[in-house]
């Protein structure tokens, strides 16, 4: 049976209709909102690199996060920026350090707020890499062992998910350890498991401060070109202990976060990175696209793709735009 008995425009001739019968919609439930702090205070300081996003001080972002909250959107994704480095990256795991004073300050505020941090030690060491240099390289094992002692640290100060994101093998395993082996069972870990060794982030290291000094991630990100590895990576992290698993970057990764939604039956995050942020922000302010139509088709294929969790600078605007749409 074909036309013109059957018609495909009939189920798309109005609003109404093609509401209806459509098959993916994007929730404001979905969506997580990347937030930058640093050390200071009173400090609210636009990102060059980045347009509508900002660093906050641990003071600040108090009320950021209440906003947030306020547009429905149930979790931030920490990253810290700290006073000093060095080679380990030893502000990372500090009681005291800028990252666990936002994460106390933000449940203090905000309860119902859920607190993702980024767990990683590019932002705090003095080279730029995710880890311990040794003869030139990162030292994967005595890397994990710092890793779990950050992630405990986010645990201890409040954070009801941790986040690794530095590739290194067996981390998830490390840090489910430590969780474990102190008392938070119940801290979730979402773990960064196919992260590729991408150009689209270059906004972000420069509004994290984190480009490597020498070299570069691929000898721990993964390469563009594979899909069968990201599996593999996959399947390792839910075996260590990983609750939920992220697809980094987004856009040009869709078919990685299919592959995943038909083989893994577990959440599945796809991070609409910084450079897709702003290839969407620079085309808009060119006049050669609608902004917020562009951010809401992104944002659409991604949950299409398999997506359940949209980590997205966009976060905000899209949380007002599903708002108006009610």
């Amino acid at each position: 049976m074909g036309f013109p008995k059957i018609r495909m425009r009939r189920l798309r001739r109005s609003a109404s209709m093609r509401r209806l019968v459509r098959e993916t919609a994007v929730s404001v439930d979905d969506l997580v909102y990347p937030l930058f702090v640093r050390e200071g205070a009173g400090l609210k300081e636009p990102i060059k690199s980045m347009d509508g996003c900002f660093h906050f001080s641990p003071d600040t972002i108090v009320a950021e996060a209440a906003e947030v909250a306020s547009l429905g959107i149930p979790a931030v994704l920490l990253f810290g920026l700290p006073a000093r480095k060095d080679p380990i990256g030893s502000q990372a795991w500090a009681e005291d350090g800028v990252v666990q004073r936002a994460i106390k300050a933000i449940k203090k505020q905000t309860p119902e707020l859920l607190v993702i941090t980024d767990v990683c030690l590019c932002e705090f060491t003095d080279h730029g890499h995710c880890g311990v240099i040794k003869e030139g390289t990162v030292d994967n094992d005595p890397t994990c062992e710092l890793l779990a002692k950050m992630a405990l640290s986010h645990a201890q100060a409040g954070a009801d998910i941790v986040a690794p994101s530095d590739m290194m093998d067996g981390r998830v395993r490390y840090i489910r350890q430590a969780l474990e082996a102190n008392g938070f069972k119940d801290v979730a870990i979402m773990s960064y498991a196919a992260k590729y060794a991408s150009a689209f982030y270059g906004p972000f290291r420069d509004a994290a401060e984190s480009a490597p000094a020498f070299g570069d991630r691929r000898s721990y990100q993964m390469d563009v070109a594979n899909s069968d590895q990201a599996m593999a990576e996959i399947a390792l992290d839910i075996e260590e202990g990983a609750d939920i698993v992220m697809v980094k970057p987004a856009l040009a990764y869709m078919d990685i976060i299919y592959r995943t939604r038909q083989r893994f039956d577990c959440p599945i995050a796809a991070y609409n990175v910084s450079g897709e942020y702003m290839m969407v922000k620079s085309s808009a302010a060119a006049g050669l696209s609608d902004e917020e139509a562009t951010m809401m088709e992104v944002l659409t294929s991604l949950k299409r793709a398999g997506a359940d969790i949209l980590i997205t600078y966009f976060a905000k605007d899209a949380a007002k735009k599903l708002q108006e749409s009610q």
